[in-house]
């Protein structure tokens, strides 16, 4: 039964019910990975999944069901189950069946050129080759890995609205292991795209191990320190919950109320992108029909706007952002950013090293969410670096922990620079970050 039936069945279901609101939802995924270890492919994967959800309002309350069987008999017991959850609900949320926006985007979304089974272990066994080749001390637990991975999503509901989108995403990562002087460390490295297969990829993730090899410790005090961009991306990560309008209605978000306030320090613009230019996954529209746009959540130490849901924004009279997201067919809309970034400022690596002075950088955050605090902001995490003295990285520390509150960082930036780092997509939300400093940091060391 092919979708174009599933819809018809769904739809002359819904009639036969009587009802006058419902939506359609259909997501289809089809991924492939290839993972080596010791000189071989050590892993082959290949799956399509998908399924299809459908929502319809009966009196006052949204009921929902989903299957991943596609078949008549199925569609009218999808219907029934859907009918039944809404007279057993008990949310108070508004029950909306969203009739569609004004004006849609049409993102130029780059295409990638599928992979074929042999390409993708190729490009993996060349990764791992590569990685080996940079160093004598490469050890056991080096590998590579390649995945390639199509979305296909479909929204309509009895308003008229359809939707449709397909997006697909590729990426390469190297985990280096090394092991010298009777020491071993490691370090990894994941990029969108096929085109990290070159040189630098595995220079690099070696690199960076090897850097970690002797590294002393710190003694407890304040220091002025540069948080690496990749780590301030993974704190954004653990505390995007407090930019959500729903987490602000629980009492959850300290931010609650505080739009129009200044909450960062000026030189901080927080950055809602679900139409970054170049990003694979771009998406017109969310996992409610709402056109989703760009926004600035944070300008020049400002908070614009929080990140709504349709239920969440109805509860303090505003409308959706766009962020109703949903993880997949079966799931429930939840709020959640896009492209989440911090824009860059003007400082290049070095002169922000210069600004500096003496200080430490940080590389890693270590148990991150198990220190971090949504709710509160507060974090104590584990962390590794390099010291810097007179605006030069010189040797490795470790084993030193970080502490302080993720709202009082923001207000703290002093200086940003020019690159932002990004992470790998999850759905359609990445973050991303440039290199932050931060003065008089509460580090607690040896």
């Amino acid at each position: 039964m092919n979708f174009e039936s599933v819809k018809n069945s769904l739809v002359l279901e819904a009639e036969k019910a009587g009802l006058k609101e419902y939506e359609i939802y259909f997501m289809e995924s089809g991924g492939t990975s290839a993972e080596t270890l010791k000189g071989e492919i050590s892993s082959f994967t290949s799956e399509v999944s998908g399924g299809i959800s459908f929502r319809c309002i009966v009196g006052s309350k949204m009921g929902s069901a989903s299957t991943e069987l596609f078949d008549e008999k199925e569609m009218s017991a999808l219907v029934a189950r859907a009918i039944e959850n809404a007279k057993n609900i008990e949310s108070d949320d508004k029950a909306v069946i969203f009739e569609g926006s004004d004006k849609y985007a049409t993102p130029e979304i780059p295409k990638f050129e599928e992979k074929s089974t042999s390409e993708l272990k190729t490009i993996a066994l060349g990764l791992h080759e590569k990685t080996y080749a940079q160093s004598e001390y490469i050890a056991d637990g080096t590998a590579a890995f390649v995945m390639q991975n199509n979305t296909k999503i479909v929204l309509l509901n009895s308003h008229g609205l359809e939707l449709s989108s397909e997006v697909g995403v590729a990426g390469v990562g190297v985990q280096a292991v090394v092991s010298k002087d009777g020491e071993s460390q490691s370090a990894f490295a994941i990029e969108e795209g096929f085109d990290a297969d070159a040189d630098d990829m595995p220079k690099n993730v070696v690199a960076d191990a090897l850097a970690k090899i002797g590294a002393g410790e710190l003694e407890s005090g304040k220091y002025d320190i540069i948080l690496s961009g990749k780590r301030m991306k993974d704190l954004i990560s653990a505390f995007s919950s407090a930019f959500s309008g729903r987490s602000a209605n629980l009492g959850l978000s300290l931010l609650k109320g505080k739009e129009g306030q200044a909450i960062a320090s000026e030189c901080v613009t927080l950055i809602d992108d679900p139409l970054y230019s170049g990003s694979a996954m771009q998406t017109a529209f969310d996992g409610e029909g709402v056109a989703t746009y760009t926004k600035n959540v944070i300008e020049n130490g400002v908070l614009k706007t929080l990140l709504y849901d349709i239920a969440s924004a109805d509860k303090i009279g505003a409308v959706s952002t766009g962020n109703g997201q949903r993880a997949s067919y079966s799931s429930p809309v939840s709020v959640a950013p896009y492209r989440f970034y911090i824009a860059p400022g003007s400082a290049d690596d070095e002169e922000l090293l210069i600004s500096l002075g003496n200080g430490i950088y940080i590389t890693e955050l270590q148990g991150l969410h198990a220190g971090a605090n949504a709710v509160t902001g507060d974090f104590s995490i584990q962390s590794a670096g390099f010291r810097v003295r007179d605006g030069k990285k010189c040797e490795a520390v470790k084993s030193f922990t970080i502490a302080g509150n993720f709202f009082e960082l923001l207000k703290s930036i002093e200086a940003l620079s020019s690159e932002v780092k990004f992470g790998f997509p999850s759905g359609f939300t990445v973050f991303g970050a440039p290199d932050i400093l931060v003065r008089n940091m509460s580090i607690a060391g040896k």
